[in-house]
């Protein structure tokens, strides 16, 4: 039978796609992390599914979980939050079901920096502003990072970043960015996206560690640096221009 790694989105349990939640309602067993995922999905699986929380799991207890299932003949939701495809260990999972003969599948999230920016309603990329986002992290406590990588050289591009788990290193993040962007850079940290205990803070990259911490902010919540948060000024986007041969819009 076939693992469905299912993004659950970033937390409000209504931005989960229609595909994610057809699939979780036809497994017969789910694996989630329960203090990640909204309980409010797990509605959505068939009642007599088997509901496995990984939070206390280690990686091989959740891959025999997964390789049994699979021998039993039962498929698998295997949710993450946010968007599997960036920052959720999907991959060494997808290893080892490759090396036991397992098929799985990817089902697509909404991802964090999307729900992170609709809580500002703002547009990432910005004509003649910025039309680069970069998602990076922090290596504190964390996997290191490949050489090239480190957030001061990521900061020479100028590019609008975006930060996973480093809220609890807001200071770090604005002293190794002041260089590049400048004390006034608009900068914002948006945690618990989407959920009803959303928190936004907006500011410049010299106030937003001190906001953070004040917030008592550590988790769940990702850091944006960059000029197309603050932008007004700019020219429209072509893709609207007269000029443009409307076939191709």
């Amino acid at each position: 039978m076939t693992v469905y790694f299912i993004g659950a989105g970033p937390g409000a349990a209504d931005l989960i796609t229609l595909r994610g939640a057809r699939l979780l309602a036809s497994c017969r067993v789910c694996l989630y992390a329960g203090s990640l995922v909204p309980r409010e999905l797990l509605a959505e699986c068939p009642p007599e599914a088997r509901l496995v929380d990984t939070a206390r799991l280690d990686l091989d207890a959740i891959t025999g979980e997964l390789v049994r299932a699979h021998e039993a003949g039962e498929d698998v939701a295997r949710l993450h939050s946010g968007d599997p495809s960036v920052f959720s260990a999907v991959a060494e999972q997808m290893r080892r079901l490759d090396a036991a003969g397992v098929p799985y599948e990817m089902v697509p999230g909404v991802p964090a920096f999307a729900a992170a920016a609709a809580a500002l309603n703002r547009e990432l990329t910005v004509p003649t502003v910025g039309q680069t986002v970069v998602l990076t992290r922090l290596a504190q406590q964390a996997t290191p990072m490949p050489p090239g990588e480190d957030l001061a050289t990521l900061g020479r591009s100028g590019a609008l970043l975006v930060l996973h788990l480093a809220a609890r290193y807001a200071d770090r993040v604005v002293a190794e960015l002041l260089p590049h962007y400048g004390a006034d850079c608009p900068a914002a940290v948006v945690a618990m996206a989407s959920r009803p205990d959303q928190i936004v803070l907006r500011g410049t990259l010299a106030e937003i560690a001190d906001a953070t911490k004040a917030a008592g902010i550590t988790r769940t919540a990702v850091i944006l640096v960059g000029r197309t948060l603050g932008a007004t000024q700019f020219r429209d986007s072509h893709l609207y221009s007269p000029e443009r041969d409307r076939h191709t819009c």
